[in-house]
């Protein structure tokens, strides 16, 4: 996962912290929690400052920048799907309604991950060069 041992270090402290954080999240209600919700933000805070401060380390990167508007119209298509399911959830009361809105806002999901996402993201990759 990590090419040199800042990284390794970093991504162990990242993920350490978030784990805290979602321990924190989950058990709010004591004093334990609390703490752990602390120490898990300040761990992932350091973290990615320690991320941002090997990133210049790193030199160039190997591809050529993909298309931003493609990936983002992309995302978009994704979270409309995720809205549709969820918001049909609520509009429809029966089991029937609710398998239907779910099954099209999957589809709409998985559409625009396969056929705008993962073009937009091949475009220039880096065996294509």
């Amino acid at each position: 996962m990590a090419a040199t041992k800042s990284q390794g270090i970093n991504f162990t402290l990242f993920m350490g912290g978030l784990t805290a954080v979602c321990a924190g999240v989950a058990f709010f209600d004591s004093g334990m929690a609390k703490l752990a919700l602390i120490l898990g933000l300040v761990c992932a805070a350091v973290a990615l400052w320690g991320f941002f401060k090997i990133k210049p380390l790193e030199g160039k990167t190997g591809g050529t920048p993909q298309p931003a508007v493609m990936k983002l119209i992309g995302v978009v298509v994704v979270l409309a799907g995720w809205l549709f399911v969820l918001f049909g959830l609520h509009l429809t009361a029966g089991v029937g309604g609710r398998l239907v809105t779910s099954i099209l806002g999957f589809a709409v999901s998985l559409a625009g991950i396969c056929f705008i996402l993962a073009p937009a993201v091949n475009k220039n990759a880096i065996w294509k060069a």
